[in-house]
């Protein structure tokens, strides 16, 4: 892999990951952007012990741009976008606007410059390079001094509410441990104070057990329907060997995950009569507390229930974060095992 650095019109960082060693990437951004000034504030909520995030100038960030005017599509002749170079294979730069600012990073990150593609149509080795990205940006936003968690993640589809239509991801270095993440830590440590194991050990073996959740299982990867799941369709994948995070993936399960990878997403690409929005997030464990306990899995769920409806949180889920489903867990998972592995693989 060969890794390039450079900068943009205003000053903010952009990385070239390649799988080609010789690849060059100069090409200059001539766009005339002013310096980034971006303000941002944290205010906590003593009631339910979480940090919000405050950024207004993101109201007036780019909005479901028109195809021809994409900003992440590489830069063209008439076309200067996010992106200066012709082409690209995986490419992550600073947000031009930043939930975090700071101690906080926000970062985009750019994994095919084909503006119709999608995850799901990645080559395995494309996704191999995409996995390492984000494993270097893990290890270089954890050693930045006042970051507590990098979670990488990516949104899909316009009813999930993505601005940007043209197939990406983020990367969000927090500030604080996350209000999702404390929770999981919590029972955690409660469940092993009373048993003397790991809770999440205990849940990824009895859904072996179970079988009846489960949607694929490799030598070195488990995923499933959780028992119970919030989402229509939602799974979780696990490591058969318990790590931390992306950077501690030895290297036969980060040569498997792929084709993991490649087949979750296929099926929920196959789901409805269109492909499925999504949500897909890489929980990782803090970057000082918790690393011995937590375990590293992908939550890959979608809001869609059936091909004209849609799950939507309304006041019990929104008001006192008590869901309520539509789809048994057992059900879901016979659908997606049904769908089977994606065409070719």
């Amino acid at each position: 892999m060969r890794k390039t650095s450079r900068r943009l019109a205003d000053g903010r960082e952009i990385i070239y990951y390649d799988a080609v060693t010789t690849a060059e990437r100069n090409a200059v951004d001539g766009r005339d952007l002013p310096p980034l000034i971006a303000e941002t504030e944290l205010r906590y909520d003593p009631l339910l012990l979480s940090w919000v995030m405050y950024a207004s100038h993101r109201q007036v960030r780019t909005y479901l741009p028109a195809a021809d005017d994409c900003p992440l599509c590489p830069t063209r002749p008439g076309h200067p976008s996010e992106i200066p170079e012709a082409g690209y294979e995986v490419v992550v730069f600073d947000n031009r606007f930043p939930a975090l600012t700071g101690n906080g990073r926000c970062e985009v990150v750019c994994y095919t410059s084909d503006h119709n593609s999608s995850f799901s149509e990645l080559s395995p080795s494309r996704v191999r390079l995409l996995l390492e990205a984000l494993i270097d940006q893990t290890n270089t936003l954890s050693a930045i001094p006042g970051v507590e968690q990098v979670f990488c993640f990516e949104n899909a589809g316009a009813e999930i509410g993505v601005t940007l239509q043209h197939p990406h991801g983020q990367i969000y270095a927090y500030p604080f441990v996350t209000p999702r993440t404390d929770r999981m830590l919590a029972s955690v440590l409660e469940y092993h104070r009373e048993t003397g194991r790991n809770l999440f050990d205990d849940i990824v073996a009895e859904e072996i057990t179970a079988g009846s959740r489960l949607v694929l299982r490799t030598g070195r990867w488990t995923a499933f329907v959780p028992n119970a799941a919030r989402w229509p369709y939602e799974i979780h994948c696990y490591p058969n060997d318990r790590v931390p995070d992306l950077a501690a993936l030895d290297d036969e399960a980060l040569s498997e995950l792929p084709e993991v990878l490649l087949d979750l997403f296929g099926r929920f690409a196959r789901l409805f009569d269109k492909p499925a929005p999504y949500i897909a997030g890489w929980h990782q464990a803090p970057v000082r507390t918790g690393r011995k306990d937590f375990a590293l899995h992908l939550e890959l769920f979608t809001l869609r229930r059936s091909n004209d409806k849609m799950k939507f949180l309304a006041s019990s889920e929104s008001g006192m974060d008590a869901f309520a489903n539509d789809i048994i867990p057992e059900a879901a998972a016979a659908r997606l095992r049904e769908l089977g592995p994606s065409p070719g693989q």
